[in-house]
This record gives C-alpha cells, structure tokens and sequence, in this order.
C-alpha cells in the first residue's frame, strides 16, 4: 500500500508540523511532504466529480445528506449513504475538499452537521476536468454522431 494513500501517515505528519509551529522549530520539509502526499491520486472519477460538485453547489450546507439529497434530485437514482460518504472521505483525503463540523441542532438530537468545502485544490481539479470534456466535445468530429449533435 502507498504510503500516501494512509491517512495514518498524513495524520502523523501533520501532527509533526502542528508540533513544529508550537514550539517554532523550522516546518518546511514537514510541510512538502504533506503537500506532495496530498497532491498524489488528485485525479478525479466520474463519481467523484459529481460529489465535489454538488459539494460546490450547496456551498455552506453541504453534509452527506444533503449531498444525497442533491444527487438523488439531479441524477434522478436513489443514493447510497456509504457509497457518498465514502466518497466524500476519499476527496478530503485527496485534499479537495475539507471539513469541519457545524452546530449541534436539535433536530439532530444535539449532534453536529459535518459540513464539506471545495479546496483550492478542489477547484482546480474542477476547472481541469471541465477543460479536458470541453476540449474532447470540441474536438468530435460533426459526423461521428451521424450529425445528431449539430
């Protein structure tokens, strides 16, 4: 297994450089190694793409729920709870989205929201993806659909 994909190693890291900035000792080797662990398996899946934009697109209330909320709407398919947060794990891991938990309601019996939000990463990764479909739309040739496509 890579290394890079263990979310031990980011956490051990990252305490690393939390203690490095505490005590004010130098961080940058610390801080490269995270960045490099995090910018590796950046690229996203078709699923991935669609979680991160809805992500986007709910914008502050954006929680597994609400992002199954979103998706079942827009895709018109019920969703699996696991599948999304699952994913929406793996795109925090990849560092393209962040969390960090809400207030506590009483709808919820008390319990706080964790809520979701693109990285500049995220957003990057977003513009990519969206470049290369428009150029592979772009680039058909008008007859490779039988001209349907007009």
């Amino acid at each position: 297994m890579d290394t890079c994909q263990s979310t031990n190693f980011q956490k051990r890291h990252f305490k690393q450089y939390r203690a490095f900035l505490k005590i004010g000792k130098p961080f940058a080797i610390q801080v490269s190694r995270i960045n490099v662990c995090v910018m590796k398996g950046s690229q996203l899946g078709e699923f991935e793409e669609i979680v991160l934009l809805t992500i986007a697109l709910l914008y502050d209330d954006a929680y597994s729920a609400s992002v199954i909320e979103e998706l079942g709407q827009r895709l018109d398919r019920p969703m699996s709870l696991g599948a999304v947060h699952r994913t929406m794990q793996r795109l925090e891991e990849k560092g393209l989205v962040y969390s960090r938990f809400g207030e506590s309601t009483p709808e919820r019996g008390g319990r706080r929201k964790r809520l979701f939000t693109v990285t500049v990463a995220g957003e990057q990764a977003l513009q990519e993806a969206r470049r290369i479909r428009n150029d592979l739309w772009t680039d058909i040739p008008k007859t490779a659909f039988g001209g349907s496509l007009g």
